[in-house]
């Protein structure tokens, strides 16, 4: 029932160096597309002053995280949520916080739409969206790696691919966001916090 996925085993600590300088103090996070449930359990025990909700629109995922979960007894990780970001609702009413680790390239375009529709409802004026994954920015050079991982994706589904960092960034302003944190990570991935920008 367990899944294990090595990348989440490996960047589990360098994305929780991150979260604890973008993190709020208190609250809940939810986590969009959990995945096997590694993230949840490394986070909510490295973040015990925070309530982690982990989600996923995959049932073989949610029974993944709910079975790691189980082996923890950590009070501060829930159940895990059925949330397609696509659909009309999501599994919170508030979050301090949201994470979201490499769905952003596995998704249609209209998943990140939703996500940050989603965001916009639910995060208060200070809450970030932490996005992590490869991404194509154009002032910077796209290792051969992650343009092979592009191609192998959108052969996988054509509605699939890596995201350029600019149209992230353009749909965040449609959705009262403006980027302000980047980060670069192990294996040519990066992270981009989105926050409300002023006056919003």
């Amino acid at each position: 029932m367990k899944r294990h996925a090595p990348a989440a085993a490996r960047n589990s600590q360098p994305i929780a160096e991150v979260l604890a300088r973008e993190l709020p103090e208190t609250g809940t996070v939810l986590e969009v597309a959990s995945g096997s449930g590694q993230h949840a359990v490394f986070f909510a025990r490295t973040f015990p002053h925070l309530d982690w909700q982990p989600s996923d629109v995959d049932a073989d995922a949610l029974a993944s995280i709910d079975a790691y979960a189980s082996e923890t007894g950590l009070a501060n990780l829930r159940p895990a949520a059925v949330f397609d970001a696509t659909g009309p609702d999501a599994p919170l009413d508030r979050a301090a916080a949201i994470l979201c680790i490499n769905m952003v390239h596995i998704s249609p375009w209209s998943a990140t739409e939703g996500l940050f529709g989603h965001a916009a409802r639910i995060l208060p004026t200070d809450g970030p969206l932490i996005l992590y994954g490869p991404y194509l920015e154009g002032d910077v050079d796209t290792t051969e790696s992650n343009l092979a991982f592009d191609e192998s994706l959108k052969s996988r589904d054509p509605a699939w691919g890596l995201r350029r960092s600019e149209a992230i960034d353009e749909l965040a302003r449609s959705r009262g966001f403006k980027r302000t944190a980047r980060y670069a990570m192990p294996a040519n991935n990066i992270i981009l916090v989105y926050r409300r920008s002023a006056g919003d």
